[in-house]
């Protein structure tokens, strides 16, 4: 996902099929208008998700916690382990969970000062800047936005619609989002036809489902944290009436929870995480109230260390496999894919070298599935197109439609083990000249090996 991320550099537009674009402009940033090295990215998001924490316990204070309160906030954040674990990854939840915490943050000062004060209008207005952006890193955004409106709607806060602020608030979003919205419109809806029609071919109400989202909490969050979560967002329903910052952090949790959680019991396709966002007011609300108890707060922070540091072992140490012996399926293990480019990056240059010496122009690489195209194309850059072939279709068949590239002089066709497919049967046009296989190496086995197999047209389809 990082690699496709990357690749969004390669092709600056407003929004691309999963997501908006927000995530694709930071990744050109960082890469000087191209795409970011793996150390370039990850300095980056260690300092980002470092930051998150004091994000939340910034909206903590603004929401009325005390100092102690403050730090609970911030130490809560920092075990969970969908932040300690999940943020470090150059994605779009990590723009979203700053953007969404400062905005939080704004619209709680906001409704704790007067409504025709300098104070009020700066901060609803740092609120629409933030949700706009929030919106633009990640879909889920818009739903925030919805909870901030129904914020002004509650008792106590209906006044300030007689004031500029959340009008100019609500112009400042609507400028934000308004590239993703017409790019949408002329482009014929392509983000929202891949995410809700194209990818949902298989969706319906299950069992499967509910597990997944269920199992998802517990694995994200931890079952302690969970256990505290609730505590926390039990204690802000009952208080939701009590404030203005009461109602808006509780519509905060209950406007994100009920379209995302209908939406991963419906879809396939729809991953666990996606709730994140409406757990983070209830992060704010946990400064606010110490109801969580000592034993409990600490027994969850002892947990999220825990699976913190498994999760650190799991990645950059060859433990579970040799604890897994001959049971071990590197197919299933997730890490490989973040060390198996590390190996196959220059000698699959070396072949892109060698072909352009050979004829003047750089081949066009071509893989069976995204995650190899977008590793490839970040690799390898903007100079040497990249196709693919992904069956249910990708940014990629936007990039480079296949039309543009299936009669090609020279393509070379890039696989790993978890794609068993016959290049030859795949392109019947072309013959096989050379096939290189790199081969991946963790804890003493070969956990993958990838197959860059060389395809030149024959003369009669030439």
């Amino acid at each position: 996902a990082e690699a496709l991320y990357a690749s969004y550099a390669l092709h600056p537009q407003p929004a691309y099929l999963d997501h908006p674009g927000l995530i694709g402009l930071v990744a050109r940033l960082l890469g000087g208008g191209g795409a970011p090295s793996p150390e370039t990215a990850h300095a980056f998001t260690a300092l980002v998700s470092t930051l998150i924490p004091w994000i939340g316990a910034l909206a903590a204070k603004a929401a009325g916690a005390d100092r102690a309160g403050v730090v609970r906030a911030a130490v809560g954040l920092m075990f969970v382990p969908e932040i300690a674990i999940g943020l470090f990854g150059m994605s779009p939840s990590l723009p979203l969970a700053a953007t969404w915490l400062g905005a939080v943050a704004c619209m709680a000062t906001a409704l704790r000062a007067q409504p025709r004060s300098f104070r009020s209008l700066s901060a609803t207005l740092g609120a629409g800047v933030l949700i706009g952006l929030a919106t633009l890193s990640h879909a889920s955004g818009a739903l925030l936005a919805m909870a901030f409106v129904l914020s002004w709607l509650q008792r106590g806060a209906r006044e300030r619609w007689t004031t500029t602020a959340p009008w100019a608030a609500l112009g400042i979003v609507a400028i934000l989002v308004t590239p993703v919205v017409v790019w949408e419109i002329t482009e014929g809806l392509p983000m929202l036809t891949h995410r809700l029609v194209a990818t949902q071919t298989e969706s319906g109400l299950s069992f499967r489902n509910v597990g997944v989202l269920l199992g998802g909490q517990l694995l994200y969050i931890s079952p302690l944290f969970l256990w505290a979560a609730f505590l926390v967002a039990r204690d802000l329903f009952r208080r939701r009436r009590d404030s203005p910052v009461d109602g808006m952090l509780w519509l905060s949790t209950l406007a994100p929870s009920i379209p995302l959680v209908a939406l991963c019991l419906w879809s396939r396709r729809a991953e666990p995480h996606w709730l994140a966002p409406a757990y983070l007011a209830i992060a704010v609300h946990v400064g606010r109230v110490d109801i969580i108890g000592t034993k409990l707060g600490r027994s969850a922070i002892a947990m999220g260390a825990t699976l913190t540091l498994l999760a650190w072992a799991w990645v950059k140490t060859p433990a579970f496999i040799w604890l897994q012996g001959d049971g071990y399926r590197a197919r299933y293990d997730a890490p490989n894919d973040m060390y198996a480019w590390v190996a196959a990056k220059d000698p699959i240059r070396d072949v892109v070298a060698s072909i352009e010496n050979e004829t003047g122009r750089p081949p066009v690489v071509v893989g069976p599935h995204y995650v190899v195209c977008a590793q490839a194309h970040a690799a390898l850059g903007p100079a040497v197109p990249v196709g693919c072939r992904t069956p249910a279709g990708d940014d990629f068949r936007r990039w480079l439609p296949e039309a543009t590239w299936w009669n090609a002089p020279v393509v070379l066709f890039i696989q790993d083990d978890r794609f068993d497919v016959d290049p030859a049967i795949e392109m019947p046009h072309r013959e096989v000249r050379g096939v290189h296989h790199v081969e991946v190496r963790r804890g003493g086995r070969v956990v993958r090996t990838i197959r860059v197999t060389r395809l030149d047209v024959t003369e009669a389809s030439a």
